[in-house]
């Protein structure tokens, strides 16, 4: 993850691969963070999880979905951008009751 969060400091995009994992490692803390299935937190392409504790969701669309792209979902758990001001901004999209994952962050690379 530091490569990624390096490249970031440089004003530059981290190099895919590198992306992917700072992305999937991140989610991967996020779930043991928030362990729970009753919100769905989406960063296409690289991945996608459940976690918050509360009502289980199994068919369907979930009814508590937090969407954003890998820069975004970077800067956001390590703490580099704030919720609001990506909500605010429109580059994260949050449906639901649940979906405000703000006291769970910041997560590695602190």
């Amino acid at each position: 993850m530091n490569q990624a969060l390096d490249a970031l400091d440089q004003g530059l995009e981290p190099d895919r691969p590198v992306l992917r994992d700072a992305v999937r490692a991140l989610l991967a803390e996020l779930s043991q963070r928030a362990p729970g299935r009753s919100v769905e937190v989406r960063i296409p392409p690289f991945g996608a999880i459940q976690c918050v504790a509360g009502p289980r969701h199994t068919r369907g669309t979930p009814p508590n979905v937090v969407e954003t792209d890998p820069l975004t979902w970077l800067l956001l758990a390590t703490g580099r951008l704030e919720w609001a001001e990506a909500a605010r901004d429109g580059r994260l999209r949050a449906s639901g009751i649940r979906t405000d994952l703000s006291e769970f962050l910041p997560l590695g690379g602190e």
